[in-house]
């Protein structure tokens, strides 16, 4: 059976970048490298459009966001550890989270804004227990980036096109 058109869902669709980030996480927290980091347009200062009318877009969430927002805590938290053990800091993780919000949030700012609560949430979360490097800092980032990656695959494998 020939299955000419696909369904239109009224979410938008997961991004490649959740694969992405599913890779990064498995190869044990190698440096994210971006396909292509392409800067966004900035907006054009006062442009005389409106914005658009955002309760319909907003008022019925994805239902992969909790998922989503568990992903966006586990690599605040996987930010911060690497980086509290790492000689060279990198901010890979970080940017890892700014490209999942804007292809996953576009213009809703609810979203951006939960997404966001929720990496800052698992910074602040390591970064209010631990201060140094220790054995047990190591082993929680080698657990949160696996049950990131376990959480992106399924996102992708549920949800992914």
């Amino acid at each position: 059976m020939k299955n000419a058109s696909r369904l239109a869902l009224p979410y938008p669709a997961l991004p490649r970048s959740v694969r992405a980030l599913a890779l990064a996480l498995i190869l044990s927290g190698a440096p994210f490298a971006a396909a292509a980091q392409e800067a966004a347009a900035p907006a054009a200062p006062g442009s005389p459009a409106s914005p658009p009318p955002a309760p319909a877009a907003e008022s019925k969430p994805a239902p992969y966001d909790g998922r989503l927002e568990r992903l966006s805590e586990i690599l605040g938290a996987v930010h911060y550890l690497r980086n509290l053990c790492l000689k060279d800091k990198e901010d890979t993780w970080r940017a890892s989270m700014e490209e999942l919000i804007a292809m996953e949030a576009g213009s809703e700012q609810a979203r951006k804004e939960r997404l966001t609560a929720a990496f800052n949430r698992g910074y602040r979360s390591f970064a209010s227990v631990y201060a140094s490097c220790t054995e047990q800092a190591v082993v929680a980032e080698q657990r949160y980036r696996n049950e990131g990656a376990t959480l992106a695959t399924e996102i992708t494998a549920r949800f992914g096109n």
